[in-house]
């Protein structure tokens, strides 16, 4: 772990940029799918480039994008969005030795900045005895400018190659999900909570068509089922 002050320098946030290039390689067809997704749900460059800049949230960002409906189903839409990133909650306080140092737009920034990628990395840092809190920053910015340009360039894609709805192509949503659930396996007994999650989902998928409760009962569902199954466990 960290020894000494905590510090946020610019040359801890250089190293943290070029600690994230390689990242950067393999978000580029995510980024990429992301805004092909913005052009076909029938967004402008410029809505597009807009929500992937104040957003900054991929799995959040198709999730809403595949249920796209005019008008814009926004409060149905936070909530779903706020219920994919409810990770966060947890991998923010794990970084709370930099974090818990921090004041003003060098905190908020950070906490904007941080995704799954960074933050994985920055736990290495920082568990590695680092101090130097601007690794985050820097590193969420090279990533954040990243997919600013990779959503322009995948909407400026589609409008070209005019991709249908239901194209194998935006399978991609589906499949960021599923590879973040296979990280989380940690054992069989994992299996209940998930089969409940989703029959739920299904259930109310098919009571509310067309709407993001599913996704909400859903998370509900499994959390619940997981805390009955550790209590017992225990």
């Amino acid at each position: 772990m960290t020894a000494g002050p905590i510090v946020f320098t610019r040359h801890g946030m250089v190293r943290g940029a070029r600690a994230a290039v390689p990242l950067i390689i393999g978000l580029v067809p995510f980024g990429v799918v992301t805004g092909i997704a913005c052009q076909g749900a029938g967004l402008s460059l410029l809505e597009a480039v807009l929500m992937s800049a104040s957003v900054f949230g991929g799995a959040a960002q198709l999730l809403v994008l595949g249920n796209w409906a005019s008008p814009a189903p926004v409060i149905a839409a936070t909530l779903a969005a706020f219920t994919v990133n409810l990770r966060l909650l947890l991998m923010g306080p794990v970084l709370s030795p930099w974090f818990d140092r921090l004041r003003g737009w060098r905190l908020w920034g950070s906490l904007f900045l941080l995704v799954d990628q960074n933050w994985g990395l920055a736990l290495k840092e920082m568990n590695a005895g680092g101090r130097d809190a601007g690794w985050i920053f820097g590193s969420g910015l090279v990533m954040w400018l990243q997919w600013v340009v990779l959503t322009a360039v995948g909407h400026t894609l589609g409008a070209v190659l005019k991709v249908p709805p239901g194209h194998p192509l935006f399978f991609c949503g589906l499949a960021v999900f599923v590879s973040m659930l296979a990280g989380m396996w940690r054992g069989r007994l994992d299996v209940v909570p998930w089969i409940v999650a989703s029959g739920v989902a299904v259930g109310v998928s098919l009571l509310w068509p067309g709407t993001f409760y599913y996704i909400v009962a859903g998370a509900i569902a499994g959390s619940l089922t997981g805390a009955i199954r550790d209590t017992w466990r225990a």
